[in-house]
């Protein structure tokens, strides 16, 4: 197996994941879960760039993954902000149980 095969395959198993996701995404019953949903597909794609660019020995798709890296990590932290703020698919405790 060549090192251009671990990576194809490599390839493979990532759009697996990415497809797994998308079927959270879609179906997730709550909010969170297809907040949490995103975060995983746009890390998943993240690394899909990642191993294109090392396969293609093109440095510009590494660059592009990190910075698309950083900007799904500041959108995540913002929808979760927003979930919290509001209580957004956050079951209300009973009455008099500590947090």
């Amino acid at each position: 197996m060549t090192v251009n095969g671990v990576f194809i395959g490599a390839m493979i198993l990532l759009l697996f994941s990415a497809m797994l996701t998308l079927i959270r995404l879609l179906a997730g019953p709550t909010i969170p879960d297809r907040a949490v949903a995103l975060d995983s597909m746009t890390t998943t794609t993240a690394g899909a760039m990642v191993l294109y660019g090392v396969i293609t020995r093109q440095a510009v798709f590494i660059d592009v993954a990190l910075v698309y890296a950083v900007l799904s990590y500041i959108a995540t932290l913002y929808i979760a902000r927003y979930l919290v703020k509001k209580r957004v698919g956050i079951a209300e405790r009973p009455e008099g149980e500590a947090s």
